[in-house]
């Protein structure tokens, strides 16, 4: 059995997200701000040093990988990324989180470089919304896309929509509902303090509010027969089995006391939390000739360091620096 992961509240950490770039072609409200200062490139991480992380990190129980960003589809040639982590014999499962705008262009490469999941990010089916939240303009491309993923082959095809109150939360329904028709999986997620703006609790739209909504203009909801408890999103059916819901609480209801989850920002930054205040600097041990044994000790001590929660709900919550697109989703 391989060496495991485990923190000090006993949880055992197999789920390594990874963020190719801090970029982004839309600067959505809860997520960054409108005016923003790009990593130069040489602090990136190269594709070789990723796949060298990812190897030592499968020796330790790794086997599930998200690639993230910003938006990683603005990454040069994700595809060989894609095909370099697919060939590693450990992993058990490849995935992507995008906005979308680029997937028509890109998802025939990645589908044959190994990728078969995608969450694609739709928080608003109206193009004024999504102007509003984004402050671009590219629902058309995005909707493109998906059906370029769809006819590709990609399965499943998540949709993640994060609902503010007042701003989208007359989405729920027509989005699930879109979903539904298109054989894609809804999930939504709660409003959290991580992106530039000051976060404001009034505009959380709750978990069971969401639900409300489904079920009271779609039908029943119903736990998912085979929900993983370590994922972030709660799963649920629809009673007449038309298709799958998820719902992402991370205010409401969260769910720390089971997280499986490190996060590798694009620079090289090692996260045991999408919270954290401190990160463990592993670009570093890389460029001046660490070994994999030392890479390893990083990723031991930065998980045996990880606190019990975030701690959103309480006064001791510090907001982190970084915001999201330049952690990674």
């Amino acid at each position: 059995m391989l060496p495991r992961l485990i923190d000090g509240f006993g949880r055992v950490h197999n789920n390594l997200r990874i963020s190719v770039t801090d970029r982004c072609n839309l600067r959505c409200t809860y997520c960054m701000p409108e005016e923003v200062t790009f990593l130069p490139r040489d602090e990136l991480l190269t594709f070789e040093e990723i796949a060298r992380i990812v190897r030592v990190a499968v020796k330790l129980g790794i086997d599930k990988l998200r690639l993230t960003g910003g938006e990683p589809l603005l990454r040069r040639n994700l595809d060989r990324l894609t095909a370099m982590l697919s060939a590693i014999p450990e992993i058990k499962d490849i995935s992507l989180t995008t906005n979308g705008l680029l997937l028509s262009e890109q998802a025939k490469a990645l589908h044959l470089a190994g990728l078969r999941r995608i969450n694609v990010s739709l928080d608003t089916l109206r193009p004024e919304v999504f102007r509003h939240l984004t402050r671009r303009d590219g629902l058309d491309r995005i909707l493109a896309g998906l059906e370029s993923a769809r006819t590709i082959g990609f399965h499943p095809i998540k949709l993640n929509a994060v609902i503010l109150r007042g701003v989208n939360d007359e989405d729920i329904v027509p989005l699930v509902r879109f979903a539904l028709e298109n054989g894609f999986e809804m999930r939504f997620i709660e409003y959290m303090p991580i992106g530039a703006e000051p976060w404001e609790r009034a505009k959380v739209f709750f978990a069971h509010e969401i639900m409300e909504r489904i079920e009271n203009e779609i039908g029943s909801l119903i736990p998912a027969p085979d929900y993983d408890p370590r994922s972030p999103a709660m799963e649920f059916c629809l009673a007449d089995g038309s298709g799958r819901v998820g719902i992402i609480a991370s205010v409401s209801r969260p769910f720390c006391h089971h997280c499986n989850r490190i996060r590798l920002t694009a620079d090289g930054k090692l996260r045991n939390c999408l919270f954290a205040l401190e990160e463990a600097d592993l670009k570093s041990v890389l460029r001046n000739g660490g070994s994999d044994e030392d890479i390893a000790e990083v990723f031991r001590a930065n998980v045996a360091a990880k606190w019990e929660g975030h701690e959103i709900n309480t006064a001791r919550f510090i907001k982190p620096l970084r915001t999201m697109h330049a952690i990674g989703g």
